[in-house]
């Protein structure tokens, strides 16, 4: 592995590019046109344009991402996460081609990225699992079948779904009825594939994931777990580590669940199998993701283990640099997700030019961003502008380096997501970590507009 191409943009694009270069690896940066200045594309060893601004004619292509790979003698390409990072068929492509996809088999994305198989999985290991349908619903009528049995209210869930698409929830059969159709139109547009599975909706869960590693050598490890509750319509804004909730007991059986899922299909690569807490701390498996995650930083930071370079080692047939009883948690991490968006109007997307950039820095503190001022954000793609990643020895330490370099963070030309982050670091119930996967969507129906008390008074 010589020459890797990264099939993305943005901060994770620069992320695999510093993992590589630090291996001694060349890289090469594909771009859409609108992403021709992008920081990403400066930062490679080369650089080349797939297609036109939509991902459907650039990053999602297929074709002009293998055909990169033949222009520029690309021996490997790393997906990061989103686009085709998930895509079975991409990476039978790319072994076909006789191109190193930096990721599991094609045949372990096919059977874990489909949600009802993953779950399937999940049982055969007698790991705890939501109550719902035996596979794929068929139609409305087995639909409400299943619904009446397993008991109001229910989720209905695409097969294929992630990041928070393809799923609704149904309190009543007449619920049931629009939504299941609405669900299986947002698969297929969304996934291209319709088929949908129902599962019982556990009311005020926290959401638990767990990183895993494998080799192609048998070799496995858990790298803890991340916490990722403080979410708005299933899209994550605030990550950390250790779980404040979780005893050691706890943490040990979650985390040796997810080993045992991840065992059972010889999975290889990095991974993050995720899961529900309920209130009663039961956990229950929900799903594997299998790629690396946008909050994987914080796993890096607690437990000193670079994911990005350890996955590239694992595609070049490597084992593992390390084993379980090496690793150890080293305090506590918080990252806070800067997005061009409004908070004070629903987090309206903001996408534009940044006037200015001025990031944080000091003490425990790391921002993964491909972003500079001068810089233009599109409106074609995902509006994150900024990773910030904070630690302390303990939680409140993590909170109050966090405040302080949210302070030190400024950005001119767009509204971003930072009066959010500050508001929630004085929110009594974040500060006390009580609170469901539900609460931001609550404060957002309550009509909160996430405005900190420091930024009333200048207001004023």
């Amino acid at each position: 592995m010589k020459k890797i191409l990264i099939a993305n943009r943005g901060e994770i694009a620069i992320r695999v590019i510093r993992a590589c270069h630090e291996l001694g690896i060349q890289t090469v940066a594909v771009h859409s046109q609108v992403d021709s200045e992008s920081l990403h594309v400066l930062l490679a060893d080369e650089s080349i344009c797939i297609g036109e601004a939509p991902a459907l004619k650039s990053y999602l292509k297929a074709s002009n991402i293998l055909s990169a790979c033949e222009i520029t003698g690309a021996d490997a390409v790393h997906p990061g996460y989103g686009f085709l990072s998930e895509n079975a068929n991409f990476a039978s492509i790319c072994a076909s081609c006789g191109v190193n996809f930096i990721g599991p088999s094609s045949d372990s994305i096919a059977l874990l990225g489909d949600k009802a198989k993953a779950k399937a999985v999940a049982k055969s290991v007698k790991c705890p699992t939501i109550p719902g349908s035996d596979g794929v619903v068929a139609d409305i009528k087995a639909g409400l079948k299943e619904a009446q049995k397993l008991g109001y209210p229910v989720f209905i869930k695409a097969v294929a779904g992630g990041g928070g698409k393809g799923i609704r929830i149904a309190h009543d059969p007449d619920e049931f009825v629009r939504q299941f159709a609405a669900a299986r139109t947002e698969a297929e547009s969304s996934f291209n594939n319709p088929n949908v599975y129902l599962e019982k909706m556990i009311v005020n869960p926290r959401h638990i994931e767990i990183q895993v590693i494998g080799d192609q050598h048998g070799n496995y490890a858990y790298l803890f777990e991340r916490d990722c509750t403080i979410q708005r319509r299933r899209q994550k804004l605030i990550e950390e580590c250790p779980s404040p909730i979780l005893t050691e007991s706890l943490r040990k059986k979650i985390c040796e669940a997810a080993i045992s899922i991840v065992k059972a299909v010889k999975y290889y690569s990095v991974g993050t199998v995720e899961f529900l807490l309920d209130e009663e701390m039961n956990f229950y498996f929900m799903e594997v993701n299998t790629r690396i995650q946008v909050e994987h930083t914080i796993t890096e930071e607690l437990t000193g283990i670079d994911l990005v370079a350890e996955q590239i080692r694992i595609a070049r047939g490597e084992k593992l640099s390390f084993r379980q009883k090496d690793l150890s948690m080293r305090g506590h991490i918080l990252q806070f997700r800067i997005n061009a968006e409004d908070p004070a109007k629903n987090f309206a997307p903001c996408p534009g030019l940044l006037e200015y950039y001025i990031p944080p820095g000091g003490p425990h503190v790391r921002v993964d961003s491909a972003c500079y001022a001068g810089y233009r954000i599109p409106p074609n793609y995902d509006s994150m502008v900024a990773k910030l990643i904070v630690k302390g020895k303990d939680r409140s330490r993590a909170i109050a380096v966090g405040k302080r370099a949210l302070k030190e963070f400024h950005i001119g030309g767009i509204l971003t997501t930072i009066p959010f982050h500050l508001y929630m670091l004085d929110d009594e119930r974040f500060l006390k970590s009580d609170y469901p996967i539900t609460y931001i969507d609550q404060l957002i129906n309550e009509g909160c507009q996430f405005i900190p008390e420091q930024f009333i008074s200048e207001k004023d």
